[in-house]
């Protein structure tokens, strides 16, 4: 079997089986299509010396960029392995290479107050700007519901479930979560839809299709501008983080968010939602049992039932 004719059934498997969305498999197309033009087309066949130094000429590359390329191998092997072609996956004793995801910049809660005391008044009103209204509604829903940009901009008017309580959010690889309302974000969609004109199928129109992600980012930033923060500091993403980890500071349970989050992997979550090493200190001082044991005292009294005769 040629190493084409590999690829493309490995592909056509992770977009059945998996839903992988275009991006996905067109990173996993490329990233594969290097390592057989590397190996002169016997990909297939390869051992893990034959991958080792296949690794070793990504040096240069960034180490999260690598260690998605090793990804990418180990997974076709692991494909081929289940098919049948191979009896092994050699890719498995490469070793990762060495990554550290950066944290996110985040807001603080004066900051995120002062975006929204900036919105609010220049939304306030009998007769406020439209395009004033629709901002408020778009920062309700990035900072309260915690979507990703693409995921917002794209919302059709379909998107309010459940007597407005929740959104139908189609995220990546084209799955659908839903993803609660608040009481302010419904007040904000209440102000909105009268002034959607008929027709257009999108929560936020623009044009033949809707706001793009660029034009979001934009305008976020015009808003931080005037609200007296440094726009560099502002993005989409940041509110999403700051959603994230205002709500794990709160006391919100890190499976509840990775749900609203729309995360495959609970591991992607703990890294995306950093909380700050002081609060976890005082959270074991408050919560755990030992907090109400002094010294040379045993744990508090619990409760046991009695095991059954």
């Amino acid at each position: 079997m040629s190493d084409e004719a590999a690829i493309d059934r490995f592909l056509e498997m992770m977009a059945a089986e998996r839903g992988a969305s275009r991006n996905t498999l067109a990173a996993y197309r490329r990233d594969l299509a290097q390592a057989t033009d590397f190996v002169s087309g016997r990909l297939v066949d390869a051992d893990v010396a034959i991958l080792r130094k296949l690794m070793s000429d990504y040096q240069s590359l960034a180490a999260s960029s690598a260690a998605r390329k090793l990804s990418a191998l180990r997974q076709f092997f692991a494909f081929l392995l289940d098919e049948g072609d191979r009896a092994d996956n050699p890719a498995l004793d490469v070793a990762r290479p060495t990554t550290r995801r950066p944290l996110p910049r985040i807001l603080t809660h004066d900051d995120i107050k002062r975006l929204f005391t900036q919105a609010e008044a220049e939304a306030a009103g009998t007769s406020p700007p439209a395009a004033s209204v629709r901002m408020l509604l778009l920062l309700e829903l990035l900072y309260g519901s915690g979507l990703r940009a693409s995921e917002l901009v794209s919302l059709p008017r379909r998107a309010i479930a459940g007597e407005r309580e929740y959104l139908i959010v189609r995220g990546k690889g084209d799955k659908e979560r839903l993803v609660p309302l608040s009481d302010r974000a419904r007040g904000a969609l209440d102000r909105w839809f009268p002034l959607l004109a008929d027709g257009p199928t999108w929560l936020f129109p623009s044009g033949k299709s809707h706001v793009s992600r660029v034009r979001l980012f934009q305008m976020l930033r015009d808003l931080a501008g005037r609200a007296g923060i440094d726009p560099a500091a502002v993005s989409p993403h940041v509110l999403r983080h700051a959603f994230a980890t205002h709500l794990l500071e709160g006391g919100a349970d890190l499976r509840a968010l990775q749900l609203m989050l729309g995360h495959a992997d609970i591991a992607t979550t703990e890294i995306y939602t950093h909380v700050d090493s002081r609060r976890l200190v005082e959270l074991v001082n408050r919560r755990h049992p030992l907090a109400r044991m002094t010294v040379g005292q045993g744990l508090p009294d619990v409760d046991v039932a009695a095991p059954s005769a």
